[in-house]
């Protein structure tokens, strides 16, 4: 048994639908595929990324930081880190962890969400020469649906965003506090440091006793089952992490806002508003000995005295920010009740003052009676929520911008409705002139890009729809979904063998190469694979097994 097994061995019985609870995040206990790409990782950092996953989770500090920036330049780090965990293998455990959060349910797949922290926290980066760090890190933003306000950081550069803390972040500025933050993790290799500097041996106990006050959220006797045992004290003492990692990380943090331009003042107050709540989330769901959430009252006194130095600055926030908030609201809870909560809290947000919280809340109501399948009273919400901001027309996504209209998302969300199964043959036919302009206005929309491939495969225009979606799988290599729809596509063209090689790229995209090996033989034995097609398929089949064997010879070989 791999030490990664050795870790969520002791939860597995108890975890929901046999998954790890992180933090509110529900990992999967590793499919067989991805448990052979994480066996490529040495076992003491596969060890670990457990670790390293509840402590990001947490909000914990992730490393052991040695000295804090002296200048105002970003710091570097030498090749200390580098000794245990290359930037390659970094970003390898990374995707392979971030492509079993991409198939979890409370992952929050939603394309004006992903665009917006995208665009969002891509400026931030932008804005700091020296924010990618040492490794050039390549920053992937996404949201996980979670009732506790966190955000954090994994290996390579992916930030998660809790839903909750999107909807407590009352401005852009806030919103910048915390992403700049997890940047400044990932910019100065907190994670790598970490796993360089622990033995695997004392990382597997800290997993355990990390894993059981999280198992406390749903079974005290499974959290009671993980702590049994006599190391309860040494593992105690092996949660005084160093808050040098988090200082570091806010004053990079800190320098990211004001190079941004955003309000440094954000920071405090969100912090406070952080450490309030994690406060008393953490006080019913771990015990009083696993508190150790880093939002000291000295951290934030720190960021004040840095503010005291600066000019004071205000920022208008974009109407973007308030609409994927509404959007969140509607997804943080999906059941009944909170719908009926969504709508409650959309109703008391339409009598406030400002235009921008009046539209956004109307844009909610629309997406929750999309969601309800009231198709009619969603574009009358939406029409009211235009006519509230008037969007000037061809605006595009303006995260940085001073002011904004929302246009790329309120042209997202009318597609949305005129694209819904229900809609008659007529408003699907008119959602297709309408796709085609939105996506001649917002070339660098993924989702409103698929949205026109959506609006002609509607209408049945699938030759025009496949030569788009052949385009875009060029031009956008790692999208998995382009070639969930050129599969979807050929399947009603009745081209087989076509549609199960879309499959396996789609497949080996996400990380389970078997899967996309199997998608390929379908297609070898499909009636109608070319000539072409037949020498595709065994060409991509040898690269994709070799691929395969070298990571179960890598498995092997790492004792995975």
């Amino acid at each position: 048994m791999g030490r990664m097994a050795q870790v969520t061995k002791c939860v597995r019985g108890r975890a929901r639908s046999a998954r790890l609870a992180v933090g509110g995040i529900i990992l999967p206990v590793m499919t067989q595929p991805v448990q052979a790409r994480i066996s490529l990782i040495k076992p003491a950092w596969r060890a670990g990324w457990c670790t390293l996953a509840c402590a990001l989770a947490l909000g914990l500090p992730v490393a052991l930081a040695h000295g804090a920036p002296a200048s105002t330049a970003l710091p570097t780090l030498g090749d200390a880190a580098r000794g245990d965990l290359s930037p390659v293998m970094e970003r390898k455990l990374g995707e392979a962890v971030m492509n079993d959060i991409r198939r979890n349910v409370d992952y929050l797949d939603d394309d004006p969400i992903l665009e917006y922290l995208n665009s969002f926290g891509s400026a931030l980066v932008a804005a700091a020469p020296g924010a990618r760090g040492e490794t050039n890190a390549d920053y992937f933003f996404f949201a996980v649906r979670d009732p506790m306000l966190n955000a954090f950081a994994m290996p390579g550069g992916f930030i998660g965003v809790h839903s909750a803390l999107l909807l407590a972040a009352q401005t852009e500025s806030e919103l910048a506090s915390v992403l700049s933050h997890e940047i400044g993790h990932v910019s100065q290799r907190h994670i790598a440091r970490m796993i360089g500097q622990q033995k695997q041996d004392m990382l597997i106990p800290l997993a355990g006793m990390l894993l059981a006050a999280l198992a406390a959220r749903a079974s005290s006797d499974a959290a009671v089952g993980v702590m049994m045992g006599s190391q309860g004290l040494a593992l105690q003492r092996q949660l005084n992490f160093s808050r040098d990692a988090e200082r570091e990380a806010d004053r990079v943090g800190f320098q990211i806002m004001g190079t941004g331009g955003y309000d440094t003042s954000g920071m405090v107050a969100f912090f406070q508003r952080m450490q309030s709540a994690n406060r008393m989330y953490a006080s019913d769901v771990v015990p009083a000995s696993l508190q150790s959430h880093p939002l000291t009252s000295e951290r934030i006194a720190d960021i004040q005295s840095r503010i005291r130095d600066m000019p004071q600055r205000q920022r208008v926030d974009g109407l973007e920010f308030h609409l994927v908030r509404a959007r969140a609201r509607v997804l943080q809870d999906e059941t009944s009740k909170g719908r009926t909560e969504a709508q409650q809290a959309f109703e008391a947000q339409l009598t406030q003052q400002s235009r921008q919280q009046q539209a956004a809340a109307q844009y909610g109501l629309a997406y929750l009676a999309k969601k309800r399948g009231d198709l009619a009273g969603a574009q009358s919400w939406l029409n009211k929520s235009r006519a509230t901001i008037k969007p000037t027309q061809g605006a595009v996504f303006s995260t940085g911008q001073a002011t904004s209209d929302g246009a790329a998302i309120f042209a997202a969300m009318a597609l949305e409705i005129k694209l819904a199964p229900a809609q008659p043959e007529s408003v699907k036919a008119a959602a297709l002139n309408e796709a085609k302009d939105a996506h001649d206005k917002f070339p660098l929309s993924r989702g409103i890009a698929r949205q026109y491939a959506d609006a002609l495969i509607a209408n049945k225009k699938l030759d025009d729809a496949a030569k788009f979606l052949r385009e875009q799988a060029q031009q956008y290599r790692s999208e998995p979904k382009l070639q969930d729809l050129l599969a979807k596509t050929y399947a009603a063209q009745g081209k087989m063998a076509l549609q199960h090689i879309a499959l396996a790229e789609s497949y080996a995209l996400g990380g389970s190469l078997p899967a996309a090996i199997e998608q390929l033989n379908i297609a070898r034995k499909a009636g109608d694979a070319s000539f072409y097609d037949m020498a595709v398929i065994d060409a991509r089949e040898r690269e994709l097994q070799a691929r395969h064997r070298e990571d179960m010879k890598e498995a092997k070989k790492n004792g995975g």
